[in-house]
């Protein structure tokens, strides 16, 4: 476990993989925004979580472990947020011109997220999808897993998937 600097800070985020959703303690520069961190140059290439919790998701029920430290590969990172109730502001100005919104159901690892995505409103949804490549900002979600009906929605007001690795329905 590394011990804080006078300018960093600890977040609580939640991390999805395809068989995986942790939950754990990230440590940043305080100037970092960690809701879209994973977007910024500054991203690490592996997510280093303190104080973790894993449910793990394989051939049978769901099994839970913890850890004092768990390093998560980004590159099989599906979807990343801030765990809640703790936020950050969104990232784009509401009034912005030519943006639409489209509410989606959206496919990661074994959760469903309902969630709105701002696209292009010049171009529309799915030309505007073809044309991200990194990291999509989805708001308003609404967390589920059909596998967990035990556990109870996440709400989060914005959150960042991997749109190459999660799929859309609309």
């Amino acid at each position: 476990m590394t011990t804080l600097a006078p300018d960093e800070k600890t977040t609580l985020v939640m991390v999805y993989t395809q068989n995986a959703l942790v939950r754990g303690e990230v440590n940043t520069k305080v100037n970092v925004r960690v809701s879209i961190w994973l977007r910024t140059d500054g991203a690490p290439r592996y997510l280093h979580l303190n104080n973790a919790q894993m449910l793990f998701f394989g051939g049978g029920p769901a099994k839970s472990y913890n850890y004092s430290e768990i390093y998560v590969p980004v590159a099989s990172v599906l979807a990343f947020h801030i765990a809640p109730p703790a936020k950050e502001p969104l990232d784009y100005e509401p009034g912005e011109k030519n943006r639409a919104v489209q509410l989606l159901s959206v496919g990661v690892g074994t959760f469903i997220f309902k969630a709105n995505m701002r696209y292009s409103a010049q171009s529309g949804f799915g030309s505007s999808l073809e044309m991200i490549h990194t990291w999509s900002s989805l708001y308003d979600a609404e967390i589920n897993n059909p596998n967990l009906p035990q556990m109870p929605a996440i709400q989060v007001p914005m959150l960042l998937v991997n749109p190459a690795q999660v799929t859309f329905g609309i």
